[in-house]
């Protein structure tokens, strides 16, 4: 079985670790006790939005690429990984408007 709280503290782990900061940095800057952040990244916690955001904030990651990085993983672990498209289509895009391109 699948737990989407696993991928997401393995993927929250795999930033963190790129950025080179530590479980106590990422903690204080996202205002989370470092035993629950320790927690959530090995996957014995559920995550908030909330907490989420913040701890993307903290490592300066936008929460999309997060949940990105997370679904990818899930559609490997499902053994569909060639089903998901490279680029956001054109129609995506357009349908956002400007403001929100990721281009």
């Amino acid at each position: 079985m699948i737990l989407i709280r696993q991928e997401i503290g393995d993927v929250l782990r795999d930033f963190r670790q790129q950025k080179g900061q530590t479980l106590r940095q990422v903690a204080g800057k996202a205002s989370v006790a470092l035993g629950y952040l320790s927690e959530v990244e090995r996957g014995q916690k559920e995550v908030s939005s909330e907490i989420l955001a913040a701890v993307a904030e903290a490592l300066e990651i936008p929460m999309w690429a997060i949940m990105r990085r997370v679904s990818d993983r899930i559609a490997v672990l499902e053994g569909i990984e060639s089903a998901i498209p490279d680029v956001v289509p054109d129609e995506l895009v357009a349908s956002v408007g400007p403001e929100l391109s990721l281009r």
